[in-house]
């Protein structure tokens, strides 16, 4: 309430455009735009097959899409945004939201799993955090129930008008900043993007729709490997292995250069997954942080400098005044 929430804090400062966007497209569908990113497979291929030889790690394409959003995510803070009762937060934390089949079976529970990050972790630590939870909650070794099946279960079981009052209840306290943590983290529905991998399914990619209850502002769903004719510079056709890339993103908290640079550093990432095996360090995070606390502190003083400035001449004028 007042600005705070436990998943993150409010915006300031915005330019009146920012601040208004969100009174006129108040439902986050409202503002979502679609836009398809083809991913090339080739530079993914050698990246796999490499750590696979030299270094005994299976890589899949999920894992270094996430490992790729998770980068850009960071790199771009403003993708991590979200807007709640009008007002633009920015996230806490970045988290990447994904739905697992077990089986692929129709019959099959569906389980939505949540990941954390600080968006400094490498394509190696991002691998481990996703297997990780995925064997805490999937197959035969599973140890734990996860938090969003085990709220869905206790929502599940209630009488419809029950599950109709508490769903305004949380939305209630969802809206106003008073939602527990508890509760945000179990909710796959607030996380900084949801992702899906048609590919596994043999389905092509589609734009999903950005859910208006919660705090996702990006959806990517990758589609299934094509061969597609692609020509050069030169005239020359050849046949190339891609994956397109569905993106549904809410421009309500960023605009469309933003966005569009933004898309082009996670295409930079999958082009080139070697980049994602360096960590950002924790010194160069620190040196960030004191870095804009001085650009911080030299506005202050240019703002109070103006206003120093502008009591001076209102003295000087009355002085003109009473000595006429």
């Amino acid at each position: 309430m007042f600005g705070r929430r436990a998943d993150g804090r409010r915006v300031k400062n915005l330019m009146v455009i920012e601040k208004a966007g969100p009174f006129f497209m108040p439902e986050r569908i409202d503002g979502v735009n679609l836009y398809k990113q083809a991913i090339r497979c080739k530079p993914l291929d050698e990246f796999i097959l490499k750590e696979r030889q030299e270094n005994g790690v299976h890589f899949n394409y999920t894992e270094i899409l996430i490992a790729a959003c998770v980068r850009m995510i960071y790199e771009r803070p403003k993708t991590n945004r979200f807007i709640v009762n009008c007002q633009i937060y920015q996230r806490n934390e970045i988290t990447v939201s994904m739905a697992v089949k077990p089986r692929l079976t129709d019959d099959a529970d569906e389980i939505t799993l949540k990941f954390h990050f600080t968006g400094r972790e490498n394509i190696y630590e991002v691998k481990k955090i996703v297997d990780d939870e995925i064997a805490r909650n999937i197959g035969k070794n599973a140890t734990t129930v996860h938090e969003t099946t085990k709220a869905a279960g206790v929502l599940g079981k209630m009488p419809y008008w029950m599950f109709k009052v508490a769903m305004k209840i949380i939305r209630f306290f969802d809206r106003y900043g008073l939602l527990p943590k508890s509760l945000i983290d179990a909710s796959p529905f607030h996380t900084s993007i949801f992702v899906t991998d048609l590919k596994s399914i043999k389905l092509g990619k589609v734009y999903h729709h950005l859910y208006n209850f919660g705090t996702t502002t990006m959806f990517g769903a990758l589609g299934k490997v094509e061969y597609v004719p692609v020509s050069d510079r030169d005239g020359n056709i050849r046949t190339e292995k891609i994956m397109e890339l569905g993106l549904s993103l809410d421009e309500r908290v960023a605009d469309g250069l933003y966005y569009g640079n933004s898309v082009r550093l996670l295409t930079k990432y999958l082009d080139n997954p070697e980049v994602l095996k360096q960590s950002i360090a924790e010194e160069e995070v620190k040196g960030k942080g004191k870095k804009m606390s001085q650009k911080k502190l030299e506005k202050k003083e240019r703002r109070l400098q103006k206003k120093k400035e502008r009591m001076e001449k209102k003295i000087a004028k009355n002085n003109k005044l009473i000595a006429a």
